[in-house]
């Protein structure tokens, strides 16, 4: 067991928890990461200084955290481009397609109670199962 690996993400869960109710307390809006992108590169540019502060957080984490640890963290993505991109353009689609992101109704939804939120995150992990089953064993994709 690696507890370092464990504690680490037991803080980042804190601090995504953390982020969702400041937000929520400050700004009085749900921290879902494709509205506050949408809301700064939207036709309706709804551009706010916590969006911006939101998403710049969200660029400086790994700048930051190689800052305090002397390395970039690990990422490990075993897929090529065209399947990344079109992965993307699926997350975007589906992020309108209900009205929101895993950020917006997982963790802030959830919080809340709401049962939009909740048929939208259980919407989410069925596809999830669903995408994993058939990429690992009917296609053969993955490992």
């Amino acid at each position: 067991m690696n507890w370092a690996h464990d504690i680490q993400a037991a803080c980042g869960g804190m601090l995504i928890g953390l982020s969702a109710a400041l937000f929520l307390l400050l700004d009085g809006r749900v921290a879902g990461i494709s509205g506050i992108l949408g809301g700064l590169l939207g036709p309706r540019n709804r551009a706010t200084a916590g969006n911006a502060a939101f998403i710049a957080g969200l660029l400086l984490a790994g700048p930051l955290y190689r800052v305090f640890t002397g390395r970039w963290p690990a990422v490990h993505i075993a897929a090529s481009w065209p399947v990344l991109v079109l992965a993307g353009l699926l997350v975007g689609f589906g992020t309108r397609l209900g009205s929101g992101c895993t950020s917006g109704h997982g963790v802030c939804g959830l919080a809340r109670l709401s049962r939009r939120s909740a048929a939208a995150v259980a919407t989410f992990m069925i596809t999830a199962f669903i995408t994993v089953f058939v990429t690992r064993h009917l296609i053969g994709g993955g490992s």
